[in-house]
């Protein structure tokens, strides 16, 4: 076999550049399976310096059906990558794996892909072929028993790929139009709305804790006696958990509704939201 020929066979198998595989085959005494190996450390080294920067681009992928739904978020660090067709075609496969593994990310990583390469292998080849940081980022599974979820996209890059993603459970004895209608808008206020939990319960002390802070910070120099403050900072939190749980929020079709107004007028027998996920590239 030529070199020109394995040349283009490391190539083929690897995905590296001309150079390099020119050079892996030369430092290789051009042993085929040498040089594979000679491009696989030189990839992870290269990987390894770029996971100092930051990837705050990407997309998000949902993957799944009505009743087992996944989303994962992969992040880069330009948008021009993020709409590269061999990135758009590793985040795609891999959107299968991770519904396939319910979102473990450890059991994602060692799974195989369809280059026989695990997800882990493939990631390291691509940032070495690429030349960013390609991260896996949140990624959450869905798979509620006795209820149908629904996923809302914004601002699509590539079939299921997009920069703003949605993904919410539904539970009623119920199914109909109506339903369907609901969870379609439920997404999309999701979408536009952000609700950090499903009810004030779902926050987190640790996020209470940090807003009661910033409102401390507010009202630490307004001259009010501090019984008056005291008022002041309970009636910020109370808007607060309001404005961020999901139940509570003012419903982004018809904002004098709150959401759970709209799900009682919908007369659903025991409908519920058993759970949602939002991820949007950039936060």
């Amino acid at each position: 076999m030529s070199d020109i020929e394995k040349i283009k066979q490391l190539r083929e198998s690897t995905g590296a550049g001309f150079k390099d595989c020119n050079a892996a085959l030369k430092e290789a005494s051009g042993d085929l399976n040498k040089a594979v190996e000679i491009l696989r450390v030189k990839g992870i080294s290269k990987a390894s310096k770029k996971m100092s920067r930051v990837a705050r681009e990407g997309v998000v992928a949902i993957t799944g059906d009505k009743s087992k739904t996944s989303i994962i978020e992969v992040n880069c660090e330009t948008d021009f990558v993020a709409k590269n067709e061999n990135f758009v075609s590793f985040v795609k496969e891999l959107s299968l794996l991770n519904n396939e593994c319910s979102s473990d990310k450890e059991k994602l990583k060692k799974l195989k892909m369809n280059n026989n390469a695990s997800v882990e292998e493939n990631l390291v080849s691509m940032i070495a072929k690429i030349g960013e940081k390609i991260t896996i980022g949140r990624t959450k599974t869905i798979n509620q028993q006795n209820s149908k979820n629904f996923i809302y996209q914004h601002s699509t890059v590539k079939d299921n790929l997009s920069k703003l993603a949605v993904v919410v459970s539904l539970e009623t004895k119920e199914d109909s139009e109506k339903l369907d209608l609901f969870g379609k808008q439920l997404t999309m206020h999701i979408a536009a709305m952000n609700p950090i939990a499903l009810n004030s319960e779902n926050i987190s002390k640790e996020i209470l804790d940090k807003e009661a802070e910033l409102i401390a910070e507010e009202l630490k120099n307004t001259g009010k006696p501090d019984d008056i403050v005291k008022k002041i900072s309970i009636g910020k939190i109370n808007k607060f958990k309001e404005e961020s749980s999901l139940i509570s929020q003012a419903w982004v079709m018809e904002p004098k509704k709150k959401v759970k107004d709209v799900m009682s007028e919908l007369s659903l027998s025991d409908l519920k939201i058993n759970e949602f996920y939002r991820i949007k590239i950039g936060e």
